[in-house]
């Protein structure tokens, strides 16, 4: 479904610019949407992993974890296909979010849970960076199109493309290349997110087995908690808090538990199943105890030894931080698959509906380089973006710096905001009802 949607938008302008042909851009696409997944590392993959405390919602009943991740998939599966069949650009980043949010807000209900089921420091984080991403969008296309009718002498760039001929070799090449990194970046940021959701989905219902990365040498991570136990013994507990000072003690009580559990294992498979999922618990304990030690104003730590912390909490976070080759694969192929089945909807919206002229060289060009750039900068800072928001804020930016808002189709657009405005709650409410439903029904 995210092919369906947020892939497609790759495509649209090089074939409503006549770039390429439908059938040779969506296979180029889906391509470099394949490559992009394969080499966007797992920042952003994480970053949707840890939108729910997955250590408090799981536990070794595999029915709670078939319920946790059927309820968020089956929610924004549900509103990706309603969306996608009216053709409107709606964000499976932000359906995917807010699935995943609604499960942890309706966990939060159930009987004798304490803490709460979403972890909202990093919920923060994303909607900041989903919002901001259009906002962006939007105003750059709107600058990059003012700095080209000022730079290019040739204005035939700003005219409605022929039906029936290609366009100059050099505004074809630049095109196809803005095209190309719209894929790419999109399959370095949202197939990280599908890469985080099959990760929620393989915790959630084999906790013992996922929980922790069985490539790695365990002898390692003792290297990485020998770093955080050294650092942590030289700070000075009097200047600190009582909170920050109790923090303290439970991250030297956690170190030396975990340190126990690996001593003489030079294997994931020689920790027995019942230690892994406590394992990786403890180090993403450890790891939120110790940054936020780090980060308090009343800590006095060298640069030496900030930059040993750093480093021993990235040797832990290795171990659970972390996906499997195949999980990269099948997303990939997921994304190609999607882009190449559902793309018509999408892109005729896209090329043809948010604005009230045939969609230009210069627009097509200037929106996929604001695209890709806001994606890129995204996937590498670890940020979640929304392909469909920043796309077709930059669509209709560059409608805009055409013939001023009146270029805007306002019908389309109010449908488009109206998605946007929906996805989040309606998601939210039906992940949650599923999520409660299935609980109640399944065993234990």
């Amino acid at each position: 479904m995210n092919g369906f949607h947020d892939t497609a938008n790759a495509v649209a302008t090089v074939i409503y610019t006549n770039a390429l042909r439908p059938w040779v851009a969506v296979i180029w696409s889906a391509f470099w949407n394949f490559i992009g997944v394969l080499t966007g590392g797992v920042a952003v993959a994480m970053g949707i992993v840890y939108l729910l405390p997955v250590e408090s919602l799981v536990d070794q009943n595999v029915y709670h974890g078939i319920a946790m991740v059927g309820a968020l998939i089956i929610g924004a599966i549900i509103w990706n296909i309603g969306t996608w069949y009216y053709g409107l650009p709606s964000s499976s980043s932000h359906a995917l979010i807010g699935s995943i949010l609604g499960v942890g807000i309706a966990y939060s209900f159930l009987p004798g849970v304490v803490n709460s089921g979403v972890n909202w420091g990093k919920a923060g984080e994303t909607g900041i960076a989903l919002l901001l991403g259009p906002a962006f969008g939007f105003t750059l296309t709107i600058l990059l199109m003012f700095l080209l009718r000022r730079v290019v002498k040739n204005k035939s760039i700003f005219k409605e493309p022929h039906k029936h001929k290609p366009p100059p070799l050099w505004i074809r090449l630049i095109l196809v290349v803005t095209c190309t990194l719209v894929s790419y970046f999109h399959g370095s940021n949202d197939g990280q997110k599908g890469v985080g959701l099959i990760m929620l989905v393989l915790i959630g219902i084999v906790p013992t087995y996922f929980a922790l990365d069985h490539t790695k040498n365990p002898l390692d991570m003792r290297e990485s908690l020998v770093r955080v136990e050294q650092v942590m013994s030289r700070v000075n507990v009097a200047e600190l808090s009582q909170e920050d000072q109790k923090m303290v003690a439970e991250i030297r009580v956690q170190t030396n538990a975990l340190d126990r559990i690996f001593e003489g294992k030079t294997q994931v498979e020689q920790i027995p199943e019942s230690d892994r999922f406590y394992l990786r618990k403890g180090i993403l304990l450890v790891s939120n105890r110790a940054k936020k030690i780090q980060d308090s104003d009343k800590v006095r730590l060298s640069t030496r030894d900030r930059q040993t912390l750093d480093d021993g909490l990235k040797g832990l976070k290795s171990f659970t931080d972390y996906a499997p080759t195949w999980v990269f694969i099948i997303v990939s192929l997921s994304l190609g698959v999607g882009t190449m089945v559902g793309w018509q909807r999408i892109v005729k919206t896209i090329g043809e509906r948010i604005g009230k002229e045939h969609l230009s060289y210069a627009q097509g060009a200037s929106s996929e380089l604001i695209t890709a750039s806001m994606i890129g900068i995204s996937s590498a800072l670890g940020f979640a973006a929304s392909t469909t928001h920043v796309l077709t804020s930059s669509i209709a930016g560059s409608m805009v710096a055409s013939r001023g808002v009146k270029n805007v189709n306002p019908v389309m657009v109010r449908n488009i905001a109206l998605a946007w405005v929906l996805t989040l709650p309606v998601t939210m409410t039906l992940s949650g009802l599923l999520f409660l439903l299935f609980r109640a029904i399944l065993p234990g």
